[in-house]
């Protein structure tokens, strides 16, 4: 496969996972401030620091408030993450690489595009409620990655899509751990209040988790809720199962010998998926959970680096593309 159709290839799974998270936790984040007790300010400033536009975000706005917020992580099309950025650079490199493509899945992905468009050019957007868009943003995006489970051969093209989605997946989940711990973390007298119940579950519906973790471990812990979205080997949100995927993604795509030399990429993601296996949750969080973040994300942005290394080195792609790095 051309480097340069493998790399939008990969791109179009970073780019609409990337859609689909941020309309996820913008519309739980939506629906947290309306249980709020009415004397607590809302907060949206975790928002922008689990994306990692932090910087950006203050270079052009004052304050953290609910509209602000939304339009930059939605419809700006200045901020290279937003959602409407996203569909967009996502359509751009399905458009580049249509004949790779099924019917159907460049189909909806237009559709989708032009929905998004349609509603950005709305000025009273702000007005309405928006959980029924975030909504459709969610659904729309799914059905694509029902109809690739369905129609797509299991060729090299569709293992660079999982492998970015994956990637894509295992960063989201660990900046929005960080943000409940670093940011979010109550005063020692709310740990264990209904407010400190209602962040957690923010938490899990996030990442879709929420039903599956009670199942799995009823009442709500902290240590619990990190051991599930870090190390859990079963949880398709989990980093350790989507470190786990790509890693299987990267063999398939290398498609070595048992016997023969691993490249970078598959180096490091052994070794950082290696180190979430025998994880202790106890240790890490003694340990101090941000800062083993910290070194989680920087370890992913340096296997997207890698894999970059490997794999895209023709540069003749029409699209920037863009990780998201602090």
């Amino acid at each position: 496969m051309l480097s340069r159709v493998a790399n939008s290839i990969y791109w179009l799974g970073r780019y609409l996972e990337r859609a689909e998270n941020y309309a996820r936790f913008i519309d739980v984040n939506f629906n947290l401030m309306l249980d709020l007790p009415p004397d607590l300010k809302e907060q949206w400033e975790p928002l922008v620091l689990a994306t990692g536009d932090y910087q950006q975000f203050k270079s052009t706005h004052s304050g953290f408030n609910r509209k602000d917020v939304i339009h930059f992580l939605t419809f700006d099309t200045g901020n290279p993450n937003s959602i409407i950025s996203s569909i967009s650079f996502a359509r751009e490199n399905a458009r580049v690489i249509r004949e790779n493509l099924t019917k159907e899945t460049w189909e909806n992905l237009n559709e989708l595009y032009h929905f998004v468009q349609k509603r950005a050019e709305k000025k009273d957007w702000n007005k309405e409620d928006p959980r029924v868009f975030f909504e459709s943003i969610k659904n729309q995006i799914l059905l694509l990655y029902g109809l690739s489970e369905s129609t797509v051969a299991r060729t090299e093209g569709w293992y660079f899509r999982q492998l970015g989605l994956y990637l894509e997946r295992a960063d989201k989940t660990s900046r929005i751990v960080d943000v409940k711990y670093h940011i979010l973390l109550p005063a020692p007298n709310l740990v264990g209040s209904p407010l400190d119940f209602l962040h957690w579950t923010a938490l899990l519906k996030s990442v879709t988790a929420f039903n599956t973790y009670r199942r799995l471990y009823g009442t709500i812990e902290p240590a619990k809720v990190v051991s599930m979205l870090l190390l859990n080997k079963y949880f398709p949100r989990s980093v350790f199962y989507c470190l786990m995927e790509a890693e299987n993604c990267l063999h398939k795509i290398s498609d070595r010998p048992s016997n023969g030399n691993i490249n970078s990429a598959e180096r490091e993601i052994g070794a950082l998926r290696s180190k979430l296996e025998f994880a202790d949750v106890n240790e890490i969080i003694s340990d101090g959970l941000h800062e083993y973040i910290d070194d989680l994300q920087i370890k992913i942005n340096s296997i997207s680096n890698k894999i970059d290394a490997n794999f895209f080195q023709i540069k003749d792609n029409f699209t920037e593309q863009h990780s998201i790095q602090e």
